[in-house]
């Protein structure tokens, strides 16, 4: 879960345009230093797409800092970033966007798992890396809200208000305000926020946080399409191109059949459906499962683990069923199990013998919940 501060943010912006929030510089450097990119960009084998440069507005070909020739095993590998090249585009002004941070880069990839818990809405990180003085891309607006927060320098953001125009070319009356990005200025940008910006004396680092919104239109396509199929998935009558009248008598006919099917939906198992597919639906997050998953084998009943932190584990109960989602999966496991899944509290180091269950029943289950990630060996003995 996000800390009060940040929950306090969150809530604000979602009835906000655009919002500025000024924090601890060290709560938001932490998720992603200019250190840190030097590491991912000179030390590991970063491949496009995760990288792409941009300069003056445009984006770079590949073909500008990638190796050529580069093997594996005697293998070609593709889209490997040479260090020199990118460094050289740098130095001559260019941006270095890292693309997908939440997939690769741990700090991010918590911090991405806690937001969209909170919203309910799939999120996505880049970050902008930008020499003194320069500018990555023109006035552009995103397809999708979006958190911005620096790490490193200055970079002033120009933000258009143009009351629902796509510019301010299309609108005479469109104000541009100034926002200085420093370290621990974070700033929200709904939909279609017209911006652009530029580094200042210094390097600029800063993190974009995109939330790719589910809408009420989603949800219904989801519910109404396996409707459709239903009541009308017979071919259309030949001829109807150049008698398309045909077509009335028997759409009309459908259109009531597909009227009374939705009367009869069940709008909280639907509802339930589409929570369930979003928490089993996320990326795997198993830092130390290899670990986890070795030692779940010589687990016993006095074995010490605990519930591995920031990992979702959100219950539904059916009938004598217990279905636990994890976040990129569900478990299904029998309802009799519920009273030592209520155990396995955030925080707390235990022994399978502490479950109320019996201990064979218990191992059984903690090594199955080793192997799924949602528990780990604890060092610390038992509470």
């Amino acid at each position: 879960m996000l800390s009060g501060d940040a929950q306090t943010f969150v809530d604000k912006v979602w009835a906000s345009r655009v919002l500025v929030h000024h924090a601890d510089p060290g709560e938001l450097t932490s998720f992603l230093s200019l250190d840190d990119v030097d590491h991912l960009l000179t030390e590991t084998a970063v491949r496009t797409p995760s990288v792409r440069v941009a300069q003056d507005g445009s984006v770079l070909p590949e073909s500008r800092f990638v190796r050529t020739g580069a093997t594996v095993a005697g293998k070609p590998l593709t889209g490997l970033v040479d260090p020199r090249k990118l460094l050289a585009l740098v130095e001559g002004g260019a941006t270095v966007v890292l693309q997908a941070l939440h997939r690769y880069w741990s700090p991010l990839t918590e911090l991405t798992h806690a937001l969209e818990l909170e919203l309910g809405h799939p999120c996505q990180v880049n970050a902008y890396l930008t020499p003194p003085g320069a500018q990555g891309f023109a006035v552009h607006e995103d397809s999708h809200d979006v958190f911005v927060f620096q790490t490193h320098g200055t970079k002033l953001w120009e933000i258009h208000h143009a009351d629902g125009a796509r510019s301010c070319d299309d609108h005479p009356d469109c104000r541009v305000d100034d926002v200085l990005m420093e370290p621990g200025v974070s700033m929200y940008l709904p939909t279609g926020t017209p911006h652009a910006a530029r580094a200042q004396e210094s390097v600029s680092l800063h993190v974009t946080l995109g939330i790719n919104q589910r809408t009420w239109a989603d949800l219904l396509q989801v519910t109404v399409a396996p409707l459709i199929a239903d009541v009308a998935g017979d071919h259309l009558p030949a001829g109807f191109l150049e008698h398309p009248e045909v077509l009335a008598d028997g759409l009309a006919r459908r259109l009531d059949d597909l009227a009374e099917a939705l009367r009869s939906v069940d709008t909280e198992q639907a509802a339930t459906g589409a929570a369930d597919r979003f928490l089993s639906s996320r990326p795997s997050r198993l830092r130390g499962g290899l670990q986890a998953t070795l030692a779940a084998a010589s687990l016993d009943a006095d074995t010490a683990v605990r519930r591995r932190p920031g990992v979702s584990c959100v219950r539904r109960t059916y009938d004598d069923r217990l279905v636990l989602f994890l976040g990129d999966r569900r478990l299904d496991l029998p309802a009799w199990l519920s009273p030592a899944i209520d155990e396995l509290s955030p925080g707390r180091v235990l022994t399978p013998r502490d479950l109320p269950i019996s201990p064979d029943s218990a191992v059984v289950l903690c090594r199955r919940l080793l192997r799924e990630g949602l528990l780990e060996p604890a060092t610390e003995p038992a509470t």
